[in-house]
């Protein structure tokens, strides 16, 4: 089973967080646009498995149309809504790895045995989660101060350092090396000091932002290990 959930636990987020550009993210309420955002789940799942017999993967895949669908049409921007429809995908994947542990076995990468793809694909699957998706969740939680008077920096700066953070604490935590998380807290908060000490607006908003980003990331880098700690290993990791 956990070999099953792994495999489409890398494929969901290959599929919502590498493969869905920003104009299907926009348009799901077309049903064109839904549609082929429901071939993309279906095809990231038959990729990872190593088959295209299961009809399992057909009803994961409407699934996951179905619930992007009820978002679109009924959620609202925030937070809330994006950790819902996450939580409705991992649990679909739960429960279709409980009903169907065989998948994975089944398939083509297990009949050539590559025990260790699905460690691999864990690990994967946890980095994007603690970088890339990291992102979107920071971003509805800081969304509600995006109008605020904030000092200007570059064009996407504070994307592209929160996404560099994230990825530098999932690779701390990795190698089981959790204290350099503490210097990288160390080192922002020098880099931020004249900005934040001049501007408690700014330095609330950099606070917040900063634990979200460093909480989230922690998260999932556990999360990945526990997961990982569950699978062959790959040979690469303490």
């Amino acid at each position: 089973m956990i070999e099953t959930f792994a495999a489409l636990l890398f494929a969901h987020v290959t599929a919502d967080f590498v493969l869905q550009t920003g104009y299907i993210a926009a348009n799901k309420r077309r049903a064109g646009v839904l549609l082929l955002h429901s071939v993309i789940v279906l095809m990231t799942a038959q990729a990872a498995l190593g088959r295209a017999d299961a009809w399992e993967l057909a009803a994961l895949a409407l699934a996951h149309g179905g619930a992007d669908w009820a978002k679109a049409r009924f959620g609202r921007p925030g937070l809330g809504p994006f950790l819902a429809d996450q939580a409705v995908h991992f649990g679909t994947i739960l429960v279709l790895a409980s009903l169907s542990p065989g998948l994975w076995a089944g398939g083509l990468w297990a009949g050539l045995g590559a025990d260790w793809l699905p460690g691999l694909m864990a690990l994967i699957a946890g980095a994007i989660l603690a970088t890339r998706a990291g992102g979107f969740a920071v971003g509805l939680l800081m969304q509600p101060w995006a109008s605020a008077d904030l000092p200007k920096g570059l064009t996407n700066g504070g994307k592209l350092i929160g996404l560099l953070e994230r990825g530098l604490i999932f690779l701390l935590v990795m190698v089981d090396q959790p204290a350099g998380i503490g210097f990288l807290v160390a080192a922002k908060s020098v880099l931020r000091f004249e900005t934040t000490s001049k501007d408690q607006q700014a330095g609330e908003y950099v606070i917040i932002g900063t634990l979200a980003s460093f909480g989230w990331a922690i998260l999932f880098a556990y999360a990945t290990r526990l997961l990982m700690g569950a699978l062959p290993p790959l040979g690469i990791l303490p």
